[in-house]
């Protein structure tokens, strides 16, 4: 579902355009992916309104009319058929056919971001399991066709992703990215088959870092490119719902969940920062470095509403991470944020 993101370009250095106030890069590129890389995120977009109509948050309910549930596995069917290939067509056609090398080759990208991008592979195939097991559950398929075709979606269409990466000469394939998708798909799944419910999920979010200014042909140059590329201000969280794991009796909300945060800051490129140098020709520095998270969540499907309109909405807004209070340790110190998304 959503996406293979840009394969990590590599860039030798950059000087500024002192005319113009941007930046331009000399060497050779290389591109690198993440999470949500444009068509590939395109796809995780279009994938959430299929999701959001045809979702079964209320699956269980008591309908007082008889359920179609063959209306409803041909809406299915057909809207992500039509989702997946016309997002692999526009792939190919706009993106793919200009890198061909007719040739399969590898690519190790794993020390690149520090593992963010993996994070981001991993969250999309888990978000993507999540959101269509439940649109399957409501198609009326039973339990195995919805774990088996619906639970892993996002691994099937992110592997054609990968073998398509490994016929560019922009790219490869890359076993660290099918790992974290594979890991991604296999919370999900995993979950459904032992508990029938998602008690840990993965989630995102995305602030600002200010950087891409440095780099905007990597990081991004509108503040939409910049969620999908600048991995400085992606977080993405471990989100675990402790009453789950309690008696129904247990007096701890349940809608309330611990999350365990994971980012990174200073990287104006995929293993090392190239040179930038401001207009007076001095060398700016940036020093890499790692952020690990402590904070609340709320699991927004598990408050109770008979709305319909109000179950798919929180079904589909629940692959981000709720705005709490979170303390943050890095460079071996702790930093509290009063509120942090």
């Amino acid at each position: 579902m959503y996406a293979s993101i840009h394969k990590a370009l590599k860039r030798k250095w950059i000087l500024p355009d002192i005319q113009s106030g941007k930046l331009f890069q000399k060497g050779k590129e290389r591109n690198n992916s993440g999470i949500f890389y444009s068509s590939g995120g395109r796809y995780f977009i279009w994938l959430l309104a299929v999701v959001f109509l045809f979702s079964s948050g209320d699956a269980n309910a008591q309908d007082t009319l008889p359920v179609n549930y063959k209306a409803r596995r041909i809406a299915l069917g057909t809207s992500s058929a039509l989702l997946t290939g016309s997002s692999l067509l526009y792939l190919n056609q706009v993106w793919y056919q200009q890198y061909n090398t007719g040739s399969f080759h590898w690519f190790n990208d794993n020390g690149e971001w520090y593992g963010l991008d993996k994070a981001g592979h991993a969250f999309t195939t888990y978000q993507t399991g999540r959101l269509m097991m439940g649109a399957f559950e409501w198609a009326g398929y039973s339990r195995k066709q919805k774990i088996g075709l619906g639970g892993t979606m996002g691994l099937a269409y992110m592997t054609v992703i990968e073998v398509m990466d490994g016929y560019s000469r922009g790219w490869g394939f890359s076993w660290g990215d099918m790992g974290a998708n594979a890991i991604g798909t296999a919370l999900a799944t995993g979950q459904e088959l032992a508990w029938r419910e998602q008690r840990i999920q993965l989630k995102f979010s995305f602030w600002t870092s200010g950087l891409a200014k440095y780099n905007p042909s990597l990081l991004g140059k509108s503040g939409t490119e910049q969620i999908l590329k600048d991995y400085n201000g992606q977080t993405h969280w471990l989100s675990i719902n402790p009453s789950q794991f309690m008696s129904t009796s247990a007096p701890f909300p349940k809608w309330l969940s611990i999350a365990f945060g994971y980012g990174a800051q200073n990287m104006i490129g995929a293993r090392n920062n190239p040179t930038v140098l401001n207009a007076d020709g001095n060398v700016l520095t940036f020093p890499r470095y790692q952020q690990y998270y402590l904070s609340l969540d709320v699991q927004l499907d598990r408050i109770p509403t008979r709305s319909r309109f109000l179950k798919r909405l929180f079904s589909v807004i629940g692959i981000l991470k709720f705005p709490a209070p979170a303390i943050e340790w890095r460079n071996g110190k702790l930093k509290g944020h009063y509120l942090f998304f």
